[in-house]
């Protein structure tokens, strides 16, 4: 699909007339960090340590949910267990723990690049994310300085993760900005569909084992093979969508 064909689509499915592009709310997992390998591997040893048959495919589908939701799912899944706030907070360190213990994860190639055309086309950028992963949180202001500032939605700040538009409508509240004022970069389906249910232009990245035809069915509006495709795209995407009109 090309630029122009995406954001046609964009304006003829929201109603809106024109684009005004004053925000970039970006995932973190998958987005900012090849990060997921190690949180299937870290998901799966929690579960089997608790008797819970799971696959690590299973967790790319569930990504953009908070911790807290994963545990609930999975144990009365599972299991036929309840589990309390109190008791998924603990359950959310051991497998932080174990995410730990596999090593750090890399920044993602692409995405240096990619916050560095949206800085110069003065578009804000906000991290929206479920994750409360703190080794991860920690580092993205040594890994990517002067991108984000204060301006984060992560699983601390919501009630419900993604799919709810919830992460997402306050991620554009961060920006001071209406949602249909944002794009949202995403590769999982849950976050795609956060980010069009919450009115964004949605950037689907397949940077994972989803493929590009699960991110257009949840809602993408473009979809990239990698942050590096998208960062080589995207001063050509920027200039489309100031020339659009409905």
């Amino acid at each position: 699909m090309t630029e122009q064909n995406a954001i046609a689509g964009y304006l003829k499915t929201t109603g809106n007339k024109s684009l005004d592009i004053k925000a970039a709310l970006i995932d973190n997992d998958g987005v900012l960090f090849d990060s997921m390998k190690n949180h299937t591997r870290a998901w799966v040893k929690l579960m089997k340590k608790n008797g819970i048959k799971c696959t690590r495919d299973e967790f790319y589908l569930y990504e953009g949910m908070t911790g807290s939701e994963i545990i609930k799912k999975k144990f009365k899944e599972g299991a036929g267990k309840v589990i309390t706030d109190a008791e998924a907070v603990a359950l959310y360190g051991v497998k932080g723990r174990y995410f730990t213990e596999l090593g750090e994860v890399p920044a993602m190639p692409g995405t240096m690049a990619t916050l560095e055309a949206l800085k110069a086309a003065n578009i804000e950028r906000v991290l929206v994310t479920g994750s409360m992963q703190q080794s991860l949180l920690d580092r993205i202001d040594t890994e990517y300085p002067g991108m984000f500032g204060e301006h984060r939605v992560t699983g601390h700040d919501v009630r419900r993760g993604k799919p709810s538009p919830e992460p997402y409508l306050k991620g554009a509240l961060k920006a001071g900005v209406q949602p249909n004022q944002c794009i949202v970069i995403e590769n999982a389906p849950l976050g795609v569909q956060a980010g069009h249910a919450a009115g964004c232009f949605t950037i689907g990245v397949t940077t994972g084992p989803i493929p590009e035809k699960d991110l257009y069915k949840a809602g993408a509006d473009i979809v990239y093979p990698s942050m590096e495709a998208l960062a080589q795209a995207l001063p050509a995407l920027i200039e489309a969508i100031k020339q659009a009109k409905a």
